[in-house]
């Protein structure tokens, strides 16, 4: 009888020590724990809203606030206007009978076309840069549209910039009294050139007010 009680205690902590390594192991774990949140969200006030965080926010995956959701838009005009859109709607002031989103989005086809389909010969002078920037079809518009409104923005710089039209797009010169500030034009290039100042934002939202045109 002795020796039955003691095999039954042997047998006894056998099965507890396998069932602790079953445990253990990382797909039960891991099934552990879902079920764990997944009693949480019937009233743990520890485990309500952390299933998620736990599975990814620990990891660096992703922010513990972002509940898993994207946050770009997926295309950079669309961003831009929907950014815009979110100012309107917060700005109890906008006159949405002056508003013209679509006058934002033909000026982001035509910065689209500029930066990614116009030709830019560049020729350094001794005090600054000569662009020849050309293209054909919507991107030749976009080029008249656009440059010679950027070149009289640049004033601002202390930069002297002119443009002269051409029968497929623009001539650009920008040049400098300042050998640094020369200097400085011809590694610009003209996408640098273009880049210069922060009136491209605002006037992003003044077009999409309809109070600015190019």
């Amino acid at each position: 009888m002795s020796w039955s009680w003691k095999a039954g205690l042997a047998g006894i902590a056998v099965l507890a020590a396998s069932a602790y390594a079953f445990a253990e192991m990382p797909g039960h774990h891991a099934h552990s724990m879902s079920e764990g949140s997944a009693a949480g969200a019937d009233g743990c006030p520890m485990m309500q809203g952390h299933g998620t965080h736990g599975k990814h926010g620990m990891m660096g995956q992703q922010p513990a606030d972002s509940a898993g959701q994207p946050s770009l838009p997926g295309q950079d005009a669309f961003g831009a206007i929907q950014e815009v859109v979110h100012l309107l709607e917060a700005d109890p002031t906008t006159d949405w009978s002056k508003v013209n989103i679509a006058a934002l989005r033909e000026h982001l086809i035509d910065m689209n076309e500029v930066t990614l389909h116009a030709v830019a010969d560049e020729k350094a002078l001794d005090n600054g840069v000569e662009i020849i920037v050309t293209g054909q079809g919507r991107t030749a518009d976009a080029i008249k549209r656009m440059v010679p409104a950027h070149a009289r923005a640049l004033s601002a710089t202390g930069w002297n910039a002119k443009t002269e039209d051409l029968p497929n797009g623009v001539k650009l010169v920008v040049v400098s009294d300042d050998p640094a500030q020369a200097t400085k034009l011809k590694a610009l290039g003209f996408m640098g050139i273009m880049v210069q100042g922060s009136h491209h934002q605002m006037h992003h939202l003044m077009m999409a007010k309809g109070e600015f045109t190019h």
